[in-house]
């Protein structure tokens, strides 16, 4: 008579066996599900991405909502990723930069596009949440949400477009309506065809305008009306409690004296201003916006290069804007003639300004961007900088603050199911869902877990 463990265990060898998976199970497959959370969601992006090929299970449970919360709410205790942005030698690359602990020491890979066949050019809006929204450069018509880490993405319809227009892009993420937008201003203009046949424009300081949103969700752009002040075009928007920011362009023929720091609401899709702080010279073109510690704060350029920044403690209550933080002169990795002639696509960053703040690393320190792409890390306790420069790196670039996540869009197009080497300039190898069901058959897959 068979015992009744022999008899278990010969419907589970059956079961398997009929499932196409004759393989024993592993230790995670028998922890209680939310255990099995707790634990993944503490690990990094890339040791999630390798064992989605361990199982079906494991593949099945990297989709779970929960875990994607769960992991993504204990990012704020990691240093971010940085994504940089290059266009050398032809088309536009994407590396990625992942700080080691004690930011000593970091990693540096190529990004594989999978869409750079469609959009060759393109321009990094912004990143929110481990995704990525990325605008065609040449016709300004195709946009992109893409999650480098996992692979998928997803190709937004096109929306209406004029014959002669300038667009502000923005993208981001409200908490409350759990929903992701993408905002797209659109400034066009009258023109006309004046002596010797040379275009000409009209209402130059104040062009017509039209402010275009599109939920991720629904997959339909709508037209809410127009855009009440000219915004900083080459300002990046800055996400903070569910609104993105812009800082407005003085122009008196418009009405507007001075600089202020517009806000898009993504809930009720509303243009607001937010007190700026009472620090001088911000109706110049010497201060920037950043997000620091989950707060929108300001970088006020000063003589010699120095900075200081301030830091707006409690949202939309001007009295809570303090300086919080003092940045000293710096002199920045400046590029060679030649270089800069080889690179002649990127003459509009060396026309940017000199310097940007891009987020605080978990050790306290202060990244900043230098015109031309050279990052440095300031440590307000010495008063130092220090170069952020790893082997692999691009020579300019444009920097995006990134965290990894497992966010998914829609519906996954490939997925992320090989880490080679990225150490040693090795992509990321994209791999789509149906070849990817063959590896899940596997047992032992070796996963260098670097």
């Amino acid at each position: 008579m068979e015992s009744y463990s022999e008899n278990q265990s010969k419907k589970t060898k059956s079961n398997l066996q009929e499932d196409g998976e004759d393989h024993p199970r592993n230790g995670m497959d028998d922890l209680p599900r939310d255990v099995a959370l707790d634990i993944l969601s503490r690990l990094p992006i890339t040791s999630l991405i390798q064992f989605r090929v361990v199982s079906r299970t494991w593949n099945t449970l990297s989709h779970d909502t929960e875990l994607v919360n769960m992991h993504l709410s204990r990012t704020a205790n990691r240093s971010p990723y940085l994504v940089l942005h290059c266009d050398y030698p032809l088309r536009n690359e994407l590396y990625c930069v992942e700080f080691s602990e004690h930011n000593e020491e970091g990693r540096v890979w190529k990004i594989h596009v999978p869409f750079c066949g469609s959009m060759p050019e393109f321009n990094v809006v912004g990143s929110c949440n481990g995704l990525l929204c990325l605008s065609d450069s040449l016709f300004g018509d195709a946009i992109f949400v893409y999650n480098p880490f996992t692979g998928n993405y997803k190709e937004l319809p096109k929306s209406r477009q004029y014959e002669e227009q300038e667009v502000i892009i923005g993208f981001g993420f409200h908490p409350v309506i759990n929903e992701y937008k993408v905002v797209k201003m659109v400034y066009y203009r009258n023109t006309f065809i004046g002596p010797w046949r040379v275009r000409r424009f009209r209402n130059y300081d104040c062009p017509h305008s039209e402010v275009q949103v599109l939920s991720l969700s629904r997959d339909m752009w709508r037209s809410i009306g127009t855009v009440p002040y000219q915004l900083e075009r080459r300002s990046k928007a800055i996400l903070v409690n569910g609104k993105l920011h812009w800082l407005s362009r003085a122009s008196r023929r418009c009405g507007v004296r001075g600089r202020i720091i517009k806000s898009f609401d993504l809930a009720d899709e509303r243009f607001s201003e937010v007190p700026k702080p009472d620090c001088g010279g911000l109706n110049k073109c010497n201060y920037h916006l950043a997000v620091l510690g989950g707060c929108l704060a300001a970088a006020v350029r000063r003589p010699c290069a120095k900075y200081e920044i301030w830091v707006m403690k409690e949202y939309n209550l001007k009295e809570s804007w303090i300086k919080q933080y003092s940045l000293g002169d710096y002199m920045a990795r400046l590029l060679n003639q030649a270089l800069q002639q080889s690179f002649g696509i990127w003459r509009n960053i060396l026309s940017e300004r000199l310097a940007r703040v891009l987020c605080l690393l978990k050790n306290g320190e202060i990244l900043v961007e230098y015109r031309g792409g050279t990052l440095a890390s300031y440590d307000q306790e010495s008063g130092k900088f220090k170069n952020v420069m790893f082997h692999g790196m691009p020579n300019i670039f444009r920097t995006a603050v990134h965290i990894g996540s497992l966010n998914w869009i829609d519906v996954p197009i490939a997925i992320i199911a090989v880490w080679s080497n990225p150490s040693a300039g090795d992509q990321f190898a994209c791999m789509p869902d149906e070849e990817l069901q063959g590896l899940l058959n596997w047992v032992d897959i070796p996963i260098d877990d670097r």
